[in-house]
């Protein structure tokens, strides 16, 4: 339906840099937005919300360097997408009204006559200062604080910035883009009355795996900004309570805090371990090195369905396994009602967890090994022989689970419902990460994630393999992973008791305790 009228511009504040930090309705708006122009400093990461099918502008602009799009570009577009009828979601890191120039961008739309409305966002000020351990009012040390720009060059004629007033004016003093002119700032403020010792504290690229913070006095700063290399976009936080530092930072202190860590897992399956390893710390760089597809024929699966109450078992290994069986089970007009009849066996607790959702209660879970081994055991533990067992899992799979049945008489049919193989695209991606060796840590969910990562990173031979992946600690979930990793002459530093997510988690956690001890 053609739309009458203009759109409509949101003005959303992104936050600081961490996507949780963004607001409800910054989240509701972006679900449904049809253009977002967006910002350098707003998480790339936030974008995973917008609709596929919406336009997507990138207007970054950074200090020192020519932007993508001046500011009046910036308005004129805003103004040209709302008259076409769009929903514009101008996404601007930090809070639009803190230094942010989101004024001026109102200013142009109140003035073509176009609707707005603004989503205030978190400012960086505040963001700095809280995830680097620094409250900054403290009823001890300061009731006042100020914000103030440092991009404004200090010395020129006519400034904004009352520096007369302000060194000594409010109790904290923080500055925004304040890293280039920082010197001649901390002139100022010593120079107007503020004490040399004051403690001040920078932080770069706050509430973001890669914060970096200093701390000095006002007569030092400079020079250990300098000697850390603290570069833009930073805050610098001057006063008293950057002293509270030592005793309430949070942030930097979590276990796995400036480690990256590549999860192959897929992009379906990765939430909860990159959710739990984000949430100790980590910097997780997603790389799904399994692309899950439909298999190429059910021609199997369509004939067992048929007969279901012939069988005692059925068998899963895995999550897609119970996915992909449900699809096909629906797309012939059945549902869980026609699993009445078999015992459900399945090879771990996730794999029932998964099940009941489709309103499925497993039977059968090993006690000890979530493998296919365990799972084997566990089975012939119940009698076998005789018995007819259905299996739903991967085409190419490992044959230990059926050969082991019918090798105890039982009568066993393998139904593949899905296929793995490689996903295509971010391959010189991948290997640009682990040639700049930042990447700490490499985790592994299956032998499938293994031999598909290998194929990614297309190591010309084993020296070069070794080269690529020296100083990276290995992760695998569980015996079978760490083998498929051993045999490609890589050695695994962590394996948890416990084969499950969790557990994997809490082992990786745990190692980098160790370490520091």
């Amino acid at each position: 339906m053609k739309k009458h009228g203009p759109g409509k511009v949101y003005l959303v504040g992104a936050g600081p840099g961490d996507p949780g930090l963004i607001t409800v309705r910054g989240k509701y708006l972006l679900e449904r937005a049809e253009v977002v122009i967006y910002d350098y400093l707003a998480s790339p990461r936030l974008l995973r919300h917008i609709p596929k099918d919406a336009e997507l502008v990138y207007a970054g602009k950074k200090g020192g360097v020519q932007h993508t799009h001046t500011q009046e570009e910036i308005n004129q577009m805003l103004v040209d997408f709302a008259l076409q009828g769009k929903m514009v979601v101008r996404l601007k890191g930090g809070d639009p009204f803190i230094f942010g120039r989101g004024g001026e961008e109102l200013q142009q739309l109140a003035a073509a006559g176009v609707p707005f409305e603004v989503v205030p966002g978190v400012t960086s000020a505040t963001a700095a200062a809280t995830y680097a351990g620094i409250p900054i009012t403290h009823r001890d040390y300061t009731a006042s604080v100020a914000f103030i720009t440092g991009h404004e060059d200090p010395t020129k004629e006519n400034s904004n910035v009352d520096w007369a007033r302000l060194a000594t004016g409010a109790g904290t003093l923080v500055i925004y883009m304040g890293i280039k002119n920082l010197p001649i700032i901390v002139d100022h403020l010593i120079s107007n009355g503020r004490n040399p010792k004051t403690p001040v504290a920078v932080v770069r690229w706050a509430s973001t795996p890669e914060q970096q913070s200093v701390v000095a006095t006002l007569d030092t700063i400079v020079e250990v900004v300098r000697e850390n290399g603290i570069k833009p976009p930073s805050l610098v936080i001057v006063g008293e309570v950057v002293k509270l530092r030592d005793t309430i930072d949070w942030f930097e202190k979590r276990p796995l805090f400036g480690k990256r860590i590549i999860v192959t897992r897929t992009r379906e399956q990765a939430s909860d371990l990159v959710a739990g390893l984000e949430e100790a710390g980590a910097d997780c760089l997603e790389y799904s090195t399994i692309n899950i597809q439909p298999a190429d024929s059910y021609e199997i699966l369509d004939s067992e369905l048929e007969r279901l109450d012939e069988y005692h078992w059925i068998v899963f290994t895995s999550l897609n396994g119970v996915d992909y069986f449900f699809q096909r089970l629906y797309a012939r007009g059945m549902d869980a009602r026609n699993l009445k009849g078999p015992g459900i066996a399945v090879v771990g607790k996730s794999t029932a967890e998964l099940l009941l959702k489709y309103g499925v209660k497993a039977d059968l879970i090993p006690s000890a090994s979530y493998t296919g081994e365990g799972l084997a055991e566990s089975l012939l533990d119940q009698g076998v022989e005789g018995r007819n067992i259905l299996i739903a899992r991967a085409e190419l799979s490992r044959e230990i689970l059926p050969e082991t049945l019918r090798g105890a008489g039982a009568r066993v049919t393998v139904a593949p419902v899905y296929k793995n193989v490689p996903p295509r695209g971010r391959k010189d991606v991948l290997r640009a990460e682990l040639e700049n060796g930042k990447v700490d840590m490499v985790t592994f969910t299956s032998s499938s994630t293994v031999k598909n990562f290998l194929t990614m990173v297309d190591a010309v031979d084993q020296q070069e393999l070794e080269r690529l992946m020296d100083g990276v600690k290995i992760a695998a979930i569980g015996p079978i992973t760490a083998k498929t990793v051993t045999d490609s002459g890589l050695k695994v530093d962590i394996q948890p008791p416990i084969y499950t997510i969790p557990e994997l988690i809490q082992a990786i956690v745990q190692y980098y305790a160790e370490i520091r001890i």
